[in-house]
């Protein structure tokens, strides 16, 4: 009995999606010594873009093959997280985007990072994503790739720069909104349910 159980929850580990999700986090390293070593804008774009698709497919094979699993729905937002932290550094290392940008992302993070004991205080787990808060991930994964091609004089780049700030100012804008309804979930839970021993 106890080996079947074993051998289930490994077949839930070793899913499509989730391999698809290891593979996006074997990507942030790599992302972060193209951008700031060699400074290979090209590769690491490749890098982005791969990262973007395998981040729609993991949530659509999931779907489609029923592979759903704990793991998958911790290690999804998980790569979402460290991309967009992992970009977030490398864009203003290079001056990219502004710091200020950054803060605020990585500040309303933080914000909520602390929400999780208060939740488990009063017997909750972590609050599932919003659809907000997908939304505002999908769009600054599709930002940075625009602005990291909008970098430079080329035709291409000078379309792509403006398409990369309008999904960074959405992004941000849903981030942070995103990050408020969570916080007003989690007052809810503090005023009407007790503290658990």
């Amino acid at each position: 009995m106890t080996a079947t159980y074993q051998l289930g929850d490994l077949g839930r580990i070793w899913t499509v999606p989730n391999l698809l999700s290891f593979l996006r986090l074997l990507g942030v390293p790599l992302f972060l010594w193209l951008m700031l070593g060699p400074k290979a804008d090209g590769w690491a774009l490749v890098v982005l873009a791969v990262s973007a698709v395998t981040d729609w497919a993991d949530g659509k094979l999931a779907r489609l093959l029923g592979q759903y699993s704990r793991l998958g729905e911790l290690l999804d937002p998980a790569a979402d997280r460290l991309y967009i932290l992992a970009t977030l550094v490398a864009f203003v290392i290079r001056g990219i985007i502004p710091w200020w940008v950054a803060a605020l992302l990585v500040g309303r993070d933080l914000v909520l990072a602390v929400c999780i004991p208060v939740l488990r205080r009063h017997g909750y787990p972590p609050l599932p994503v919003h659809y907000l808060g997908k939304a505002a991930t999908f769009c600054l994964l599709y930002a940075f790739p625009f602005l990291l091609l909008g970098q430079g004089d080329a035709a291409v780049q000078k379309v792509a720069f403006p398409i990369g700030v309008a999904f960074t100012v959405w992004g941000v804008g849903l981030y942070l909104w995103s990050g408020v309804l969570y916080l007003k979930q989690v007052l809810w839970v503090v005023r009407h349910t007790p503290v658990r021993g």
